[in-house]
């Protein structure tokens, strides 16, 4: 196959994703005597479209799935998406208000009709893109959390629960979403700082005098039943047992001692309105205190907030209530206040703490074995911080509220009868499991959408049926997710693990950041900083698009993206094709003479003991018959050596979760020590005097090891690149993952490269100060620290070949002449002189011109500096720029005089 211009991915990804689906590559073989390595993709939510972070994420999971493919694990990446209960719900509402539908005139099963279609619409888009972002996933066992075995599993997770006492349905606190119409977890809650107002408000008492209290939510004080002092507070303990009267409603409230109370808040009485705070909610419960509902689930005021405030919203409530308590007088004072405020991730609502009926999780005993595995490190964070993260929180849980007023979601199996009992069931039931009646009612709410989410290792893999994929493929090997989403998904499903599989669900679990724009904002549909990451594939390319992100995103980082990065990858992606083309170029002008034809498939392939390692290796990775032994020269030991500390380091990333320094290592090893330094070196035997042969099998050998190396990261091109290599077979992601081999290591090449670097890179900037033109020859005179000049003598030609040398002279007696420019590399230095190669006129006249204007910009920083009223008023950071520019200025006038001085100007 020959290589085109240029990597044509447009042409290149549709054909290799038929292929690989063709021929089911992503499908694991069972049975399988390899050992198993699985990911389960988190599901993306149907309300939209995939974004840059999930391109992150997918792109993290592919990368580790694709390696451990090609190492020789049975690895399965199941696929699935997520119905994403109050999300999708509320879009699904948007998009039938702009059709002049209104969700309250629809019935729950018209309501649903819609949900389904708006589900498949986003699904299909979904899937498209997962696809061409070149995901490895295995579509045969695609499932949603929405379908009929994940509702089976879900049914038998609340019955199994139910019955062991872990659910329970209670009155308490919850937190309410006016805007979504339902109640949601403490992990939906975003808390924001925001600047507020303390208001203190005067109560009266039933003997004389008053009390005053602070709140930051005067409305709720219409549900006050008591106020309440610290135990601690001596001054208080008077009036402890005396009564108060609310304002405005005018109920007695006793005033009672609670440990909960902060002595230090406001003047030390606080009010305690136990429907609508959880603190007051807990002191209510000690007390024995009512609960009185001011304020309903649309934020609205009832009719117990007083005739006056029935009805009205609660920010309303709030302006007329302040201007009565000032009528009044017993609006004490008010004050700025800053504080936190709990608002809806989803649609930034403030939430509303209020008293309801819900359906509860008891964690504690669900959080207790998940704390002893993460302990015991059987399960593992990369990066390392959020393993404290995730224990802290666990150590701290509480209970969770699994029941949402929805329509889009697991209906909760729980059914009532008329006489009030109920029935908890698997099987939608017929009759009361206990007066059997048969007028049966179905809860109306609906299962939080993390209550299917939580079984997400096991349930796509057939539970709560014994499969073979379960026995196979749990526990999974990794968890690749948002470090945001840790306390909703990853602890919750280490706990159903424990509790429903009797082991860990993951045995890593691996956290990326949040991708951010440039202006370090998430990424969102709404503020329109989101693209389609088709459309970034169509302009960049999915290998271009899938290396910059990975490379750019250290684990658990913020990542802040910009399409302009994507030109990283993209130039990467075409200096590996350039590179594969003049490579692959060669091997067609005369790889088959040098090496006889392909050898056949079914032939063996190794090469001969006596042939040396890289033979060995070389013959065994590409089924060819060599039949020599090379002359391995230093450069190429150097090379192999390189090559195989970059295999080293990049399996030692991957494995280490560090998937971006394992990208990084292989861009600089391919883009410097290969295309920057060996194959400008390997130029000089393939198109002039050498062994062709061993230099060619060098270049061969490391081509296909950076393919099958790179192919978990950029698979398009490197499935292009491997079907064109001469020596290959299949498909590169079933080819093995090179492994490094220590035996290549030569020491003493490395040393004598890294000599070779050095006084390349410092002729070449002697070049570029002086100007010398590209095309120039120069003399390269090269001062030695010893006599012994075995190092120079075997770089000779690759001395003269990199830094266009005509003459090359070396050794301890050189001397620095008039005209000469020279550099410092270690103990050697580089000299070369000047006259003949340099406009030495031109170059002193443009020196001369460039020394005058730093003299006067030097100047001008001077008198800056001199002067007692900028330093005393400028602000400090724009006096230490000025010192900072005074010594950039000081240090080129130094280079400028030495330049100066190296021509033959006296100064």
């Amino acid at each position: 196959m020959t290589l085109g211009r240029h990597f044509d991915f447009k042409t290149a990804q549709p054909r290799w994703n038929e292929e690989w689906e063709r021929s089911k590559a992503f499908t694991p073989q069972l049975p399988s005597d390899k050992e198993p390595y699985v990911i389960v993709l988190p599901p993306p939510n149907v309300t939209g479209i995939l974004h840059v972070g999930h391109v992150l994420g997918d792109s993290v999971q592919d990368v580790l799935i694709r390696w451990r493919r090609m190492q020789g694990y049975n690895a399965l990446y199941v696929p699935g998406t997520d119905h994403a209960g109050i999300a999708t719900q509320k879009v699904v509402e948007v998009a039938l208000e702009s059709r002049g539908i209104k969700r309250a005139d629809l019935s729950r099963e018209e309501f649903l009709e819609h949900a389904w279609e708006w589900k498949e619409q986003k699904h299909t888009h979904i899937v498209s893109q997962m696809k061409n972002l070149g995901c490895s996933l295995d579509w045969s066992r695609e499932a949603f959390t929405l379908d009929e075995p994940r509702s089976r599993a879900v049914r038998e997770v609340f019955v199994r629960l139910y019955e062991k006492g872990l659910i329970y349905r209670g009155n308490y606190i919850v937190n309410w979403c006016p805007s979504c119409g339902t109640a949601i977890s403490d992990e939906e809650v975003r808390y924001e700082e925001k600047d507020a107002k303390l208001y203190w408000i005067k109560y009266p008492l039933t003997g004389g005098g008053h009390v005053v209290v602070a709140t930051t939510r005067p409305e709720t004080m219409l549900g006050d039943t008591a106020v309440a002092v610290s135990p601690v507070d001596s001054s208080k303990k008077p009036l402890v047992g005396k009564t108060a009267v609310l304002p405005i409603i005018g109920r007695e409230l006793p005033i009672i001692e609670d440990a909960v109370v902060d002595p230090e808040f406001g003047s030390g009485f606080v009010k305690v309105t136990p429907a609508h705070d959880p603190n007051d909610f807990e002191i209510g419960q000690r007390h024995g205190l009512p609960h009185v509902v001011v304020i309903d689930r649309e934020a609205r005021m009832t009719q117990a907030a007083g005739e006056q405030f029935n009805g009205l919203d609660r920010w309303e409530c709030r302006k007329r209530l302040l201007e009565e308590l000032e009528k009044e007088g017993l609006l004490d004072k008010v004050e700025p206040y800053r504080h936190s405020v709990g608002q809806h991730d989803r649609c930034g609502m403030v939430i509303e703490p209020l008293l309801s009926r819900e359906w509860f999780v008891k964690m504690e005993p669900l959080a207790r074995p998940a704390i002893d595995v993460v302990e015991k490190r059987d399960i593992e964070f990369y990066p390392p911080r959020w393993r404290n993260v995730y224990l802290s929180w666990m150590k701290n849980i509480r209970d969770w509220c699994i029941s949402r007023q929805l329509w889009w979601g697991h209906r909760i199996p729980v059914w009532y009868c008329p006489e009030g009992h109920l029935t908890v069931s698997r099987e939608d039931p017929t009759a009361c499991g206990t007066c059997g009646s048969s007028r049966l009612t179905q809860d109306e709410d609906v299962l939080d959408t993390w209550f299917s989410s939580w079984l997400w290792t096991f349930s796509p893999l057939g539970w709560p049926d014994k499969t073979r994929d379960l026995e196979v493929f749990h526990p999974t090997s990794v968890m690749v997710t948002g470090s945001e989403i840790i306390f909703f998904w990853v602890a919750r499903m280490i706990m159903a693990s424990l509790e429903f599989m009797g082991e860990i669900p993951f045995r890593d679990v691996y956290l990326t950041g949040i991708v951010r724009d440039t202006q370090g904002r998430k990424m969102s549909k709404s503020l329109g900083n989101s693209p389609d990451p088709l459309d970034i594939i169509d302009r960049f390319g999915t290998d271009a698009f899938r290396f910059t992100l990975v490379m750019l995103s250290p684990p658990g980082r913020d990542v802040f993206f910009a399409e302009e990065k994507l030109e990283t990858g993209r130039n990467f992606i075409n200096k590996l094709w350039q590179a594969s083309r003049l490579i692959l170029g060669a091997y067609e002008s005369d790889g088959e003479g040098l090496f006889g034809k392909r050898a056949d498939a079914s032939g063996d392939a190794r090469a001969s003991s006596t042939a040396g390692p890289f033979v060995a290796a070389f013959d065994h990775l590409y089924n060819i018959r060599l039949g020599f032994e090379p002359e391995i020269e230093w450069e190429d030991q150097w090379f192999l050596n390189a090559l195989e500390s970059c295999v080293a380091d990049v399996n030692d990333g991957l494995g280490g979760g560090r998937l971006n320094e394992a990208a990084s290592r292989i861009y600089d090893f391919f883009w410097s020590d290969f295309c920057d330094w060996y194959l400008e070196l390997a130029k000089i035997r393939l198109y002039g005097e050498g062994d062709k042969r061993t230099v060619l099998a060098v270049l061969l050998y490391t081509l296909g090891q950076s393919v099958r190396l790179l192919h978990p990261f950029v698979p398009y091109v490197t499935e292009e690149l491997w079907e064109a290599l001469p020596m290959t077979e299949g498909l590169a992601m079933k080819a093995e993952y090179p492994e490094a081999n220590d035996t290549l290591v030569d020491h003493s090449a490395v040393a004598r490269m890294e000599l070779l670097q050095g006084l390349v890179t410092s002729a070449r900037n002697i070049r570029a100060q002086y100007r010398v033109q590209p095309s120039a020859k120069i003399e390269l005179r090269i001062k030695t620290p010893s006599a012994d000049v075995a190092d120079i003598e075997a770089m000779d030609k690759d001395l003269r070949q990199l830094v266009r040398a005509d003459r090359l002279g070396f050794g301890p007696d050189e001397v620095k002449a008039k005209g000469s420019a020279s550099s410092p590399v270690g103990a050697y230095e580089v000299i070369v002189p000047l006259a003949g190669v340099a406009d030495l006129e031109a170059e002193l006249a443009r020196l001369r011109k460039e020394k005058s204007k730093i003299e006067s910009e030097l100047a001008v920083v001077d008198k800056k500096l001199s002067n007692p009223n900028f330093l005393e008023k400028a602000r400090e950071d724009v006096v230490s720029k000025a010192k900072d520019k005074k010594e950039l200025l000081i240090t080129e006038l130094a280079k400028i005089d030495e330049s100066l001085t190296i021509i033959g100007e006296d100064q």
